[in-house]
């Protein structure tokens, strides 16, 4: 059975593919590329701090993905308050007119959790300034509800710390989230392999986002190819509706009528 017209839609455009991916920790563009084909994305994150996108001087992204094709969303990584993070992203507008942005404004360096106070003030300042504003958060259902009414487009929960691969380690507050949420809801941070994308997906996030799980693994091809069938296989999953958990069995074939 197709599942081609699940589509979803994210700031009035829709798209297809529920899994967006990171272009950073490959070894060069050319394999970042080839993971993005084989994710079977439509979204990349660009870290507009550590890759380049406007100097062409040296190898840039563009040459390997894309932006026609492939939509950009530049993000905030390696930004620790308010101020960094709207000027990273000021900065990523003027190179290539990107306005459909990933804020994250973290903590500190050993966690990387996010800093919910300066988010808050970042994103308010953005979407003053039309910024389509995607938001990394806590897993926080009060927080989450915040930055909805305040107009981010999508909010985007941790499922454990960014780059750890420990996997959705508070489905209970993520379910809560999406309950209430009225634009698309993903997990951003902390999936490690494909059966992490299959457990948001069938919670009913909207999408995953991911990047050191396929970067990072020892066959980043191998796993993106994965992810994408997770993340298919979830949302299936979740759509179907799964059977009741019981505490006792209960016989697959009826009991009555036995010889």
């Amino acid at each position: 059975m197709s599942n081609a017209n699940d589509v979803w839609k994210l700031a009035g455009k829709e798209y297809s593919s529920r899994l967006i991916v990171g272009t950073g920790k490959y070894k060069d563009f050319e394999e970042t590329a080839k993971a993005v084909e084989a994710s079977g994305a439509e979204i990349v994150t660009v870290a507009v701090r550590r890759v380049n996108v406007s100097d062409p001087t040296q190898p840039m992204l563009v040459d390997y993905l894309d932006p026609k094709k492939i939509t950009y969303l530049p993000n905030t990584a390696g930004c620790f308050d308010a101020q960094s993070a709207l000027r990273t992203l000021r900065l990523a507008r003027e190179a290539g007119g990107w306005d459909l942005v990933k804020l994250e404004v973290l903590g500190d360096q050993k966690t990387l959790y996010p800093n919910m106070q300066e988010t808050f003030v970042a994103a308010e300042e953005l979407i003053k300034e039309g910024f389509k504003v995607m938001v990394y958060c806590s897993d926080d259902p009060i927080a989450a509800k915040k930055l909805e009414d305040m107009g981010c487009v999508a909010i985007m929960p941790l499922g454990a710390p960014i780059g750890s691969g420990l996997g959705i380690q508070n489905p209970v507050q993520i379910r809560l989230m999406i309950e209430q949420a009225n634009v698309p809801v993903l997990v951003d941070a902390g999936v490690g392999t494909a059966s992490d994308a299959s457990v948001a997906m069938e919670l009913g996030c909207d999408g995953v986002l991911m990047n050191t799980a396929i970067a990072e693994a020892k066959d980043p091809l191998k796993m993106a190819r994965a992810m994408k069938l997770a993340v298919e296989s979830g949302r299936l999953a979740y759509q179907a509706g799964r059977m009741p958990m019981k505490k006792y069995a209960d016989p697959s074939s009826p009991l009555s009528g036995l010889i």
